[in-house]
């Protein structure tokens, strides 16, 4: 098979179609980091059934649905199509009828996942088998994403297994074996689950015939219930016929004694309803009374109330006046001080005006004297800048020659060193010189002899490799035989145990059937000759089998018939019943001796079919016999542990020829390592010996390049010191002929102290200038606030005037309202004596209506006690109706509801059912149920009672004979499952083994190829057993020693896992290689050794390789290039290029 094409489909980023082509050869995928380039690798393993979100780098399978962008909306949707060239014929039986396979998984949000194959679903296992069966699928190899290098380096060796698993394409037969594993353990099971049923069926068996028991039981204590239950109701219905005439007598009563009370009760009424008619008039002339009364002292208190404000009415005007006598005279004061603080005012109005005079003048005099100070300050500070200008300069100048001086001067010194240096380095490196060469011979002489040393190791190791591999395949022929008798060994003790299991179930402790041995064939025939009998045991007293003497003439069974005695093993106490029984051939012979059986004698058939001398016949398969079965187990128990002896003697015999040939390839293997060790110390001589002289020769020429260079350093160094010494003299007469630093530096200090006097000069004047407008602003400032003081000022006088009359009037007005005051006393006291007269008389008549209103209400309320006392008798008179009323009612409702459950429980009458019953016993209710709740009890007591026992009986024995049936097919079913994984086992060992070699001796080239030398192979660890054995790597780079694969450099490390990985696809190549990135840790030099290895796989096999790269050296490379760009945010595009057809476009 080969893959075409990948399509996908808003599957993460790539949420537009988009089609990979696959195609023969290199296939290269590029693009910046995060465009979505290993999003290709994840689809492809996503479409053969991976269903792990964290391989799908998600925390659920949902998420490898596009989730939108900011310009594009999420999908509900993803799907991924994988097409794949069948011309081959190559797929599954169900799958070959079309050239090519179109392999589609889609996934829905909320929905899960869908596989289908050219349109039809099929399950996600099938697909998974698919690409097992064709060395691929979503796990393989072969598909390296980014770090699974590194997870292959650093995983344990029984994890690196899969990857021989893939080479001996023994991935899909793996499944198989735990599909057959898994079937067999459910197969254990249910047969677990059918001896635990056919157990409980035995235990039910014994049941029935109590059920039975027991229902007849249950039907007894029905009758007398239902006649009980019946006498029980009629004596109710009685009762309450008796009591709906007693009620009905004391109704009537009840309602003359409740019509006499009633009348009392309308007479009381009356008489209170007259009583009431009385007091209105009354009430409503002692409320006049008091209202009149009531008004009077209201009229009084508010008499007191006026006294009282006319004398504070007099007090307040008395006050009022004194304070405007005093307001009049506080004005007068006042309207003197404003008159004097306006003559003040205008006084110093006129001194600031003169002072004013002539302020401008001397303003423009200052402001012209601190201009000038200004400038005078300017031209000072002018030449301070370029006398500091030309100290910086000279300065400088100084500082820069006497660097250069010191400079030159420590150049000169090192010259001189480094020329004595060189010198003394030159007359050493000729020394070296010469002790190399004599080297450089010694270690020649040596590599001749480590050269000699290694011819003779190749020669043993050839030898012992001839002779390891010779005992290894005998060997592997007897570690297959050995493996295969231990197979069938453990499969024959299983069923051994199975069985005895079964046989120790179905033992009784003291039945004579474990004491009984059957021949083969007969136990069906024993067991309908003694059915039940068997459960029984030997007894010395008591139930059981007793040992009798013989028949003293013994009844001869018909002619033609054999006796079952002879197939026979058991005790003696069983000679009287065997001998009474004959076996014949089939029913119809049975059928047609019956009639000439003696008393006691029976016919039974190898089948179970029974006839006895009493006309009884039993068919076999209507009654089976557990016994029957019980024997044949026994018998199958004896021949299977006869086999599994065999069996293992067998396995013993291979098992010693095994252990044989194993200890003969283990010394020969010991000898190969030997061999191989010397081999390799002569190779580590050789190559320390050819180190030697090529350290020697590298030495040699280290130390004639050491003496070269330390002349040309001699003579440079030399040039350097005269050079120095010319110009370090130029350095001193250049810094001698520079003017002097301190001159400039007195004149700038000179010029500073200028500055400083100018400036100080300059802030005097200006400070002359400030203080002039300063006091122009307040003078101006003082004579606006003056002249509006002296504003408010006469304001004030102007308004003093006016107050002065109006308090005068003021005063005038009070004196009036004071004299009216002191007349309203007088008036006052005049009102008040008519007013006592008024409210003497308003009390008499308040009292005299209060008296009669008192008379009247108790009056009132004696004819509302008597109307209570009335309405008490009436009301209890209506409720002793009301309750024989009631009463009366429920003796009615109660014979009808007695009637009701008569009718209801028995569908009769009351007569009907005193006919049905005939004569009842003179028996009380409370006796009557007494006597049904023993009964009910009695029935209860017998507890859940199956009234179709011998139904039950009959469907019990027949599932029973179903259950035995299904227990031999499930039987029979285990034994094929342990042959068949025992087959797979086998084929898997062999496979596995075979790709061993395979892939090892691979491996070994491609890595000799990829390092330019070296050794490498794969060793099988941990376990003798190649199926449970794990996979350790062992390398040897050119140079180095034998060591591990961790513990190799990180590009050592990636160049042989790639071997090991391209080792595999030699043993069994893929339909497809993915590598995601894994040239990332390599330089230049071995990518072009990683390039160079893809390129002869592609001569060697048919795999299509798609490699994802970054790497300038691999893309050009590939034959054809596609790549993954981003130009939307979170949106994939894919484009492509063929780098052939271009390059045939360009020639």
């Amino acid at each position: 098979m080969r893959f075409d094409r990948l399509r996908l489909n808003g599957f993460k980023s790539f949420v537009d179609p988009t089609d990979l082509v696959i195609r023969e050869g290199l296939t290269g995928v590029v693009g910046p980091n995060g465009c979505g380039k290993s999003n290709l690798l994840e689809a492809l393993r996503w479409v053969m059934g991976e269903n792990r979100p964290t391989a799908m780098r998600g925390e659920g399978m949902e998420d490898v649905i596009f989730a939108g962008t900011a310009r594009r909306s999420a999908r509900a949707h993803a799907e991924v199509t994988l097409t794949i060239d069948n011309k081959d014929r190559l797929a599954p039986a169900g799958l070959n009828d079309s050239d090519a396979l179109d392999i589609t998984r889609r996934i829905t949000r909320d929905a899960g996942s869908a596989y289908r194959i050219n349109g039809k679903e099929v399950r996600a296992r099938d697909v998974q088998m698919l690409f097992a069966d064709a060395s691929t699928g979503a796990h393989s190899p072969a598909l390296v994403r980014q770090g699974q290098i590194s997870e292959l380096i650093n995983a344990k060796p029984k994890a690196r297994r899969r990857v021989l698993e893939e080479a001996a394409g023994i991935s899909g037969l793996y499944q198989r074996r735990h599909e057959a594993e898994l079937k067999l353990n459910a197969a254990e099971a249910n047969l677990t689950r059918v001896d635990d049923t056919l157990d409980q069926l035995s235990s039910q068996a014994a049941s029935l015939a109590r059920q039975a028991r027991a229902a007849a039981r249950y039907r007894e204590i029905g009758a007398a219930l239902r006649r009980a239950e019946g006498m029980l109701l009629y004596r109710r219905w009685a009762e309450a016929d008796r009591a709906r005439a007693a009620t009905a007598e004391a109704l009537q009563a009840a309602i003359r004694a409740a019509a006499e009370a009633e009348g009392a009760a309308r007479r009381a009424i009356a008489a209170r309803q007259e009583a009431e008619e009385k007091l209105p008039p009354l009430r409503e002339e002692e409320q006049v009374a008091a209202a009149i009364l009531s008004r009077t002292v209201v009229e009084r208190e508010a008499l007191d109330e006026a006294e009282t404000r006319a004398a504070q009415a007099i007090q307040t005007l008395l006050a009022r006046i004194a304070q405007l006598d005093r307001d009049i005279e506080r004005e007068a004061a006042l309207n003197r001080d404003a008159g004097e603080v306006i003559e003040r005012l205008v006084w110093e109005k006129r001194e600031l005006e003169k002072a004013g005079q002539g302020h401008d003048e001397r303003l423009q005099a200052a402001a012209d004297v601190a201009d000038e100070a200004a400038e005078t300050l300017r031209e000072v500070e002018a030449k301070l800048a370029e006398l500091t200008d030309e100290s910086a300069r000279i300065a400088a100048r100084h500082q820069s020659a006497e660097r250069l001086v010191h400079d030159l001067r420590q150049m000169q010194e090192r010259a001189t060193r480094a020329a004595t240096e060189a010198e003394t380095a030159a007359v050493r490196a000729a020394e070296t010189g010469a002790e190399a060469e004599a080297a450089r011979e010694a270690a020649e002489e040596a590599q001749e002899e480590a050269r000699a040393c290694v011819e003779v190791a190749e020669e043993g190791l050839a030898e012992a490799e001839e002779t390891r591999a010779a005992l290894e395949a005998e060997e592997s022929a007897a570690r297959s035989a050995r493996a295969e008798a231990e197979g069938e060994v453990s499969a024959l003790k299983a069923e051994v145990a199975a069985l005895k299991r079964l046989v120790e179930r179905g033992q009784s402790s003291d039945s004579i059937l474990n004491l009984v041995r059957v021949g083969r064939g007969y136990e069906t025939a024993f067991g309908a000759a003694l059915g039940d009998d068997l459960g029984v045991g030997l007894a010395e007293d008591g139930s059981g089998w007793h040992l009798l003497p013989g028949y003293d003439a013994p009844q001869p069974l018909p002619d033609g018939v054999e006796a079952l005695a002879p197939h026979v093993d058991g005790p003696a106490a069983l000679a009287r019943r065997l001998s009474q029984v004959g076996l014949v051939a089939d029913v119809t012979t049975g059928v047609a001796l019956q009639a000439q059986l003696a008393p006691g004698q029976r016919l039974v058939t190898r089948e179970g079919d029974l006839f006895r001398w009493d006309g009884m016949r039993v068919m076999a398969g209507e009654a089976a016999s557990a016994a029957a079965l019980h024997l044949q187990k026994v018998n199958q128990l004896a021949e299977m542990s006869a086999q599994a002896e065999v069996a293992q003697a067998r396995a013993d015999e291979t098992l010693s020829a095994h252990e044989t040939l194993r200890a003969r390839y283990l010394a020969a293997t010991e000898a190969e390592k030997r061999a191989r060790d010397a081999r390799r110390e002569a190779e580590r001589g050789l190559s320390d010996a050819v180190r030697a002289v090529t350290r020697a020769e590298s030495e040699l020429a280290m130390a004639q390049s050491r003496a070269e260079s330390a002349r040309a350093e001699l003579a440079r160094n030399r040039e350097d010191a005269l050079d120095a010494r010319t110009r370090l003299t130029e350095a001193e007469r250049a810094l001698a002929e520079l003017p002097d630093r301190g001159a400039a530096a007195a004149a700038v200090e000179h010029a500073r102290t200028a500055v400083e006097a100018a400036r100080i000069a300059t802030l005097t004047r200006r400070g002359a200038l400030e203080e002039l407008r300063r006091e122009a602003n307040a003078r101006i400032r003082r004579l606006q606030e003056i002249a509006k003081e002296e504003s408010g000022w006469r304001l004030r006088l102007d308004q003093a005037g006016t107050r002065a009359a109006e308090l005068a009037a003021r005063r005038e007005e009070t004196a009036l309202e004071l004299e009216e005051a002191e007349a309203q006393p007088e008036i006052l006291a005049g009102r008040r004596s008519i007013l006592i007269d008024a409210e003497a008389q308003a009390g008499a008549r308040l009292a005299r209506a209060r008296d009669a209103l008192s008379a009247a209400d108790q009056a009132l309320r004696h004819a509302a006690e008597a109307e209570r006392e009335a309405e008490r008798a009436a009301s209890d008179a209506r409720e002793t109706r009301a309750a024989c009323e009631a009463r009366a009612e429920a003796s009615v409702t109660a014979e009808a509801n007695a009637r009701a459950r008569i009718h209801e429980e028995l569908e009769a009458t009351p007569g009907t059912l005193l006919e049905s019953l005939g004569e009842i016993d003179e028996i009380t209710p409370d006796a009557l149920e007494a006597e049904i709740a023993r009964l009910r009890q009695g029935r209860d007591a017998l507890g859940p009672v199956n009234l179709r026992a011998d139904e039950d009986k009959r469907e019990l024995e027949a599932e029973r004979d179903r259950l035995g049936a299904e227990k031999e097919d499930l039987t029979e079913a285990i034994r094929k499952l342990r042959q068949g994984i025992g087959s797979l086992n086998r084929e898997g060992r062999e496979r596995l083994l075979a790709a061993f070699d395979t892939v090892n001796a691979n491996f070994a080239n491609l890595f000799t190829h990829l390092f330019g030398g070296g050794e490498a192979r794969l060793v099988l660890v941990e376990s003798d057993d190649p199926l449970e054995a794990g996979l350790e790597i062992m390398c040897q780079p050119p140079g180095k020693k034998l060591s591990t694969l961790s513990l190799l450099s990180g590009g050592e490390q990636t160049l042989t896992a790639l071997a090991l990985i391209f080792a595999v696809f030699l043993a069994n190549p893929a339909p497809i290689c993915v590598l995601d990135e894994v040239d990332a840790p390599l330089d230049d030099a071995n990518v072009t050794r990683f390039c160079d290895l893809m390129d002869e796989m592609t001569r060697r096999t048919e795999t299509r390789f798609l490699v994802i790269t970054h790497h300038a050296v691999t893309m050009s490379r590939m034959d054809r290039l596609f790549g993954v760009t981003m130009v939307e945010q979170g949106v994939s595009q894919l484009v492509s290029v063929d780098l052939k057809r271009a390059e045939a476009l360009v020639a």
